[in-house]
């Protein structure tokens, strides 16, 4: 297994998210210190005896999705073989939590508060491999513990949790657990195998197919009565239990050969026990899963590392404005004679074209346009993430919020895109509005919308319904077009922005360019210096999605939002004065391309991911995309007939072949 150590100071989301609670002030109510609660985070209390509204006593536990770090594609709880609820409602989602691919279920595992079970049997699954409904059945479930498919189990609206030790006797607690583990025909444990020294049979799946859970609860100290839960963990086992209608929870591990034939019967079963924690507060309950996640002295390193470069920038920026440009307007005001005058030099030159036009104007004022109401939105959801509002609790918050605020920005997007348009001398207003309605959206929504039919066609719960579909056009049309008209009107009424110098008729011949002042070079420059104040910062976030984990230090990613924000401002400053003593005077879409080379930097942060991803699978022999692909689509998947639109995306080699029988590939075993 992979070791993590914890981080070194406690986490303070939650932490955070009460303190803001407490400024927002209390509510009136019968007893005292009544506190507001956003909606979904108000504490349930649980007791023995559920005595009407003050107390419950049943225990519900949802799951979630099932995911894999080896595999993109999540698949929902009733995708697997498992055990189903009988019946239960389906907890509602929000917009976040659906376009994240969580899906909650009602689970068949049913607790009373402080109410012991011991190996407890839920149901009992019986695979016929002579029958091809069973044998796909059991085939899809060795796939999945192949690819280290993980369970997320969700109890009082916090995770299930499975903590063990790593390197140097530090805890890592996981808010997932595998399904199983696969000893390859090497004898080699993959993944949780290694836990145990009862996994030992060569080509053989082990599943674990039993838990034992412990729930820890604080009792409440105020007026209310009964407790709190505080923590809920843990730990697989596996059991081929002797006798299956009255299972002991005893015996050696339930292996399933790779090779096994006939009759198959796994008995799913748990144990829980309830236990009193004095020490954990309702209010800090999440800071054992958060201690362990990604590293804080690294994140301190990341922003020292950008403080430095935003130093660096800002002191050459200081140099030119206070030292070169001052002495160059200092020259230009003793000039006594119009011969002096007529001496300009640097960017004096250009003084007469440095309002031109720019070529495709409407272009850059509908990129710019769009960029605006990006910033805005990212701006205001990390400012409400760090007062603890979009906390990992608060599930799929993140997204809503970020979605939510998007559409309600149209009105800065169409007015920053009319000003800039009309500055630049436009007139086809029409043209600009519609383009800034739909160019930037209408692209991402194209490449949201292929991505989905691709999950559509394998099943996964990480494809948005129909429904949502619907929803986010109805926003999109409904709310932020019309928003974007109304700041389109406003910014095409005020009067264009006036330029403090005159434009020439005539367009002054710009000279021969050195390498470093031509556009590419400058472009790519101004880039990188950005890219390396968040870098690592990046790497978090990615690897926090990647890995199915929660990212929670919003704070450290606020803090570095601006640091890139100023770093964006002083190197595009610094190039651009740079052009201009070059005599350059096409400074526009410079300028703007300059700070957003940045972004196109990450595709190759995660193309990098993608390889190290690959490499992990100690197979070289795939093409990094085909790789992705095969281990998380066909080989996991039932529906892979015909699916031209997929074979066409992928790129064939050696072994797997695209023909008219579709996807060739080799058997589990290999």
């Amino acid at each position: 297994m992979s070791s993590r150590p914890p981080a070194s100071p406690p986490a303070q989301g939650s932490r955070l998210l009460l303190l803001s609670l407490l400024l927002l002030g209390t509510v009136p109510g019968p007893r005292p210190g009544s506190a507001f609660y956003l909606p979904g985070l108000a504490p349930v209390n649980f007791c023995a005896e559920e005595k009407s509204n003050e107390c419950k006593a049943d225990i519900e536990l949802f799951v979630n999705r099932l995911d894999s770090v080896e595999s993109v594609l999540p698949y929902e709880y009733t995708a697997f073989d498992f055990c189903q609820a009988s019946e239960g409602k389906r907890p509602s989602e929000n917009l976040g939590q659906v376009l994240f691919g969580e899906r909650i279920e009602p689970s068949p595992y049913k607790f009373t508060f402080n109410k012991k079970e011991t190996c407890k049997l839920v149901c009992t699954k019986t695979y016929n491999t002579e029958k091809a409904e069973g044998k796909q059945k059991l085939d899809f479930l060795k796939k999945s513990m192949l690819l280290n498919y993980q369970h997320h189990w969700i109890v009082d609206n916090m995770p299930v949790t499975w903590c063990y030790e790593v390197e140097d006797s530090q805890k890592f607690c996981n808010p997932g657990f595998p399904i199983g583990c696969y000893i390859t025909d090497k004898g080699h444990a993959k993944d949780a195998c290694v836990i145990s020294s009862e996994f030992h049979e060569r080509d053989t799946f082990y599943i674990f197919n039993h838990v034992d859970i412990k729930i820890y609860y604080h009792v409440v100290e105020t007026g209310s009565m009964g407790a709190r839960l505080v923590a809920a963990k843990l730990e697989p086992k596996s059991f081929k239990h002797t006798h299956i209608d009255k299972p002991d929870c005893s015996g050696p591990a339930m292996d399933i050969s790779n090779k096994a034939s006939g009759e198959i019967k796994i008995a799913y079963t748990y144990s829980i026990s309830f236990e009193e924690e004095k020490n954990i507060r309702w209010a800090s309950r999440w800071d054992y899963i958060l201690e362990s996640m990604p590293h804080t002295h690294i994140q301190w390193f990341s922003i020292m590392n950008s403080l430095v470069i935003v130093l660096f920038l800002s002191g050459m920026v200081a140099m030119i404005m206070l030292r070169t440009l001052h002495k160059d307007i200092a020259r230009y005001n003793q000039m006594d004679s119009t011969e002096d005058a007529q001496e300009e030099f640097g960017w004096k030159l250009v003084h007469g074209d440095i309002f031109r036009p720019p070529r495709k104007g409407m272009l850059l004022s509908v990129f710019l346009g769009s960029g605006t109401q990006i910033l805005i939105m990212t701006f205001v959801t990390l400012f409400f993430a760090c007062l603890g509002f979009l906390s990992p609790a608060n599930r799929g918050a993140l997204m809503t919020c970020a979605v939510v605020l998007w559409v309600l920005l149209g009105t800065p997007a169409g007015y920053v895109a009319a000003r800039f348009y009309k500055s630049f001398g436009g007139e086809k207003w029409k043209t600009n509005v519609l383009l800034t309605s739909f160019l930037c959206p209408g692209i991402v929504f194209a490449d949201f919308f292929i991505m989905n039919l691709i999950l559509w066609g394998e099943g996964s719960s990480a494809a948005i319904p129909f429904g949502t579909l619907v929803a986010i056009l109805a926003l999109w049309f409904c709310i932020s077009v019309p928003l974007t008209f109304i700041g389109a009107y406003f910014g095409f009424k005020k009067n264009a922005i006036e330029h403090p110098v005159r434009t020439n008729q005539i367009p002054r011949q710009i000279p021969e360019q050195s390498f470093y002042t031509k556009p590419l070079p400058g472009i790519i420059m101004g880039g990188i210096l950005p890219f390396g104040c968040i870098f690592i910062q990046l790497f978090f976030i990615l690897n926090s999605i990647w890995s199915h984990q929660m990212y929670y230090m919003f704070g450290f990613l606020f803090l570095v939002f601006i640091i890139l924000v100023i770093t964006c401002s002083e190197a595009t400053i610094l190039l651009c004065y740079f052009h201009l003593c070059a005599e350059d005077y096409h400074w526009q879409w410079r300028s703007f391309l300059t700070s957003g080379f940045t972004a196109v930097l990450l595709p190759d942060i995660r193309h990098t991911l993608l390889l190290l991803q690959t490499a992990d699978h100690g197979d070289s022999k795939y093409n990094p995309v085909l790789r992705l692909y095969y281990d998380n689509g066909f080989d996991l998947l039932p529906f892979y007939r015909n699916n031209w639109l997929l074979c066409m995306l992928l790129v064939c080699y050696q072994n797997i072949q695209c023909g008219e029988s579709g996807l060739k590939k080799p058997s589990v075993s290999s």
